[in-house]
């Protein structure tokens, strides 16, 4: 579809100024909404956009209020994007907003590579300054009960079977905070959904999910390890240590980290996104989004069920907490005709050495992803794991199994390393896992 017309149209009556839409190209990444860049009478910009009406179909709210909503953190000094535009039906290309462009950096891996000193300093203050938006219209209440109850039946859509998975639906349950002052929350603040440059953070993007709810879920989010992108010694961002994090959102707002409170929300919210996951995929496989990244992402729940073991077992008596050893796999090769994982071998190498080369922007992000989901199906022919157990699910749902039961958290450790192993190897806290867990 040639959105450039349309898009060109827009433009020019928000802007009041004549003119054709130039360079428009796909960003990489996107695992919720896509991102364009594109120029206009010179200058530039970035349109955010749903891939589809039915993609936006369950969401809280469209996105003329995230539009609106982000104007309003503008104005209230969050170095939040300025809105220039809003789609319309009228434009026929379906619904979302353009935002003046930001020029810094946005990849993870650049960033933390060499951070601005002053970057910690920048979120806590970026995170008090959301929090303290005392009204927006039109964004839901999080009901932190209610929020465990609903993964809880997203859980059991997506089969019911995952054990690591259980074991966080009922601890979370069982440890649901007293109900809190609610603020509004940005919902997604992590490294991904900032900018950053030599002078620190330049923008915060992504506000799809904002609500209002409880200021530790925003807190503990950024520091999954998911989201620390391999830094995972600097369990604030990838950035800093906790205390210096919480201290520079303290000085900022005034108030007090809970940090029981924050636990829960980190373990909450490592749940909530492994459940995103299977969601992706779920998007995949209804029709709703069949991008090869869409797929890829939803085999990215083992990351999380890892991350979750780890918060977890420190509730495991010390008894069920010895290393644990591993069996070496079984032979995947044979001699004369290719096996399947020689087959997936020679299409991994075919994109990496024919289809990659030469491709640029998302065309090449895409080989990559390719690449990654033909390595998953290549260790997993390798080494096969069956993590699924409804049974096991259902027994620590209803607490007649616990970490306390002999055998069960190693049992877990084993599933978790050997299931991570085969999708996401590189992951940082694998290594971790194994130094800690293996014998």
């Amino acid at each position: 579809m040639d959105i450039i017309p349309a898009l060109s149209a827009l433009m020019s009556r928000a802007l009041g100024v004549e003119g054709t839409v130039e360079a428009l190209t796909r960003l990489s990444g996107g695992a919720n909404m896509e991102s364009s860049s594109f120029s206009f009478a010179g200058q530039d910009y970035v349109l955010r956009r749903a891939p589809s009406a039915e993609f936006m179909e369950g969401r809280a709210f469209g996105h003329d209020v995230e539009a609106a909503m982000v104007r309003a953190a503008y104005a209230a000094g969050v170095t939040a994007p300025e809105v220039v535009a809003e789609l319309t039906e009228v434009d026929g290309i379906g619904t979302g907003y353009v935002m003046r462009k930001v020029e810094a950096e946005v990849n993870p891996a650049v960033i933390l590579a060499n951070p601005p000193p002053s970057l910690i300093t920048d979120i806590g203050r970026e995170l008090a300054r959301i929090h303290a938006i005392k009204s927006f219209p039109g964004l839901p209440t999080l009901d932190t009960a209610a929020a465990v109850e609903d993964l809880a039946t997203r859980f059991q859509g997506y089969g019911g079977d995952r054990p690591i998975l259980a074991l966080a639906i009922k601890w979370c349950r069982d440890n649901v905070p007293e109900p809190t002052t609610p603020v509004l929350v940005h919902g997604d603040f992590r490294m991904g959904n900032v900018m950053v440059d030599a002078s620190g953070l330049a923008a915060v993007l992504d506000w799809e999910l904002a609500h209002w709810g409880d200021a530790h879920e925003d807190l503990a989010y950024g520091c999954m390890t998911v989201w620390r992108f391999g830094h995972i010694d600097k369990p604030a961002f990838g950035v800093a240590d906790l205390e210096t994090y919480f201290a520079a959102y303290e000085a900022e707002s005034g108030t007090t980290v809970d940090r029981g409170r924050f636990r829960f929300w980190l373990i909450y919210r490592t749940l909530w996104w492994a459940l995103g996951c299977l969601q992706m995929g779920n998007f995949w496989r209804l029709g709703l989004d069949k991008s090869l990244e869409r797929a890829v992402i939803g085999r990215r729940t083992s990351e999380n069920e890892l991350d979750l073991l780890l918060l977890l077992e420190e509730d495991a008596p010390e008894t069920q907490r010895l290393p644990i050893r591993l069996d070496p796999p079984p032979p995947a090769r044979r001699q004369g005709e290719p096996s399947t994982v020689e087959m997936l071998e020679a299409i991994r190498d075919w994109v990496e050495t024919d289809v990659k080369p030469g491709r640029e922007g998302r065309s090449k992000f895409m080989a990559a992803v390719a690449m990654n989901a033909l390595g998953m199906l290549i260790r997993e022919a390798e080494n096969p794991i069956v993590v699924y157990d409804k049974a096991l699910c259902d027994d620590i749902l209803a607490g007649r199994k616990t970490l306390s039961s002999p055998g069960l958290l190693a049992a877990l450790r084993k599933a978790a390393l050997t299931k991570l192993s085969n999708d996401v190897p590189k992951y940082a806290a694998l290594k971790l896992a194994d130094e800690r867990w293996r014998v």
